[in-house]
């Protein structure tokens, strides 16, 4: 049987996250170690104990998640879990790289960390804005955004059929919103998030991230991924490198991601805390089984 891993990115964090996990399975928290030595703070106290505000900063979210996706997948690993592709949404894009060993752990949690301060330093807090389209055809989304006139917005995630994230300036998204509602969208609205992840907005970061990226070793990955930006798996460490620097300013083609690994996969496991992957795979492709780990429950019915 072929099994798919993925991933899952900012959104699917919460303080107290991995906690019975890492209660049965050491490797967790020396997951949590390895990474806290990298940052010169201790990770695992900010998940376990928060406060959310903390938790939530973007340059702590990206390194937990990356923590947490990598910690849950070596729990696997252990336990013979064997992947024949792999991908992440957005910043799970790097812990697929991780366990890919394309990137090496300690580099990426240092990377992911400065992506997060790159991408906020690019758009301070209030200018930018993410909002969650329900209900509407994609070409529709990109019309209404192409013909608003008051900034910068576009798609962000096409996260499955009827379900799109947009993302650029404040005031732009808001026009957006209201224009997309009397388009007929079920719902339209804001998302708490400070940066506007996917966008035009984000090219000083991917600028930045560039500098970073070039600096760092990253290899040929030992199992394929499926990138965000194009749907298509990359050998080639240069070629890598650019669908990271990419990905920060074009949209998550997440639909397309998961059409490929469910041509080439029996079944997937979504690697980290929640199942939020889990819920947009049964959207996109119902006959496709996704089972979420993140606990040791979950951890036993995936393995059986």
């Amino acid at each position: 049987m072929k099994t798919g891993f993925i991933f899952p990115g900012q959104g699917s964090q919460s303080v107290g996250m991995l906690a019975d996990l890492a209660e049965s399975f050491d490797v967790v928290i020396q997951t949590f170690a390895q990474a806290s030595e990298v940052l010169g703070y201790d990770l695992w106290k900010v998940v376990s104990e928060g406060p959310d505000t903390e938790l939530n900063k973007t340059e702590c979210t990206q390194p937990a998640l990356l923590t947490a996706g990598v910690a849950v997948y070596r729990v696997l690993k252990d336990k013979a879990a064997t992947p024949s592709i792999m991908a992440g949404h957005s910043l799970g894009e790097y812990t697929a790289l991780v366990c890919a060993e394309a990137l090496a752990f300690t580099d990426a949690v240092s990377l992911v960390a400065d992506r997060g301060r790159f991408m906020q330093e690019a758009a301070p807090a209030g200018a930018g804005a993410m909002a969650a389209i329900l209900g509407l055809d994609d070409d529709v989304v990109e019309q209404v955004c192409a013909s608003t006139e008051s900034g910068i917005v576009s798609c962000a995630n096409y996260n499955s059929p009827g379900q799109i994230v947009i993302a650029g300036e404040h005031a732009a998204v808001e026009v957006a919103i209201e224009a997309l509602k009397e388009a007929g969208a079920k719902r339209a609205l804001m998302l708490p998030v400070s940066v506007p992840s996917h966008c035009s907005l984000m090219k000083p970061a991917a600028d930045a991230l560039a500098e970073r990226l070039f600096a760092i070793e990253v290899k040929s990955p030992t199992v394929r991924v499926i990138h965000n930006v194009d749907a298509q798996t990359h050998s080639e460490p240069t070629e890598i490198k650019q669908v990271l620097i990419e990905q920060l300013y074009k949209p998550v083609r997440w639909v397309d991601v998961m059409t490929v690994m469910s041509a080439q996969s029996d079944q997937v496991i979504e690697s980290g805390p929640g199942k939020v992957l889990a819920g947009l795979c049964k959207r996109i492709d119902r006959k496709l089984t996704c089972l979420p780990v993140y606990d040791p429950s979950s951890l036993e019915k995936a393995l059986t």
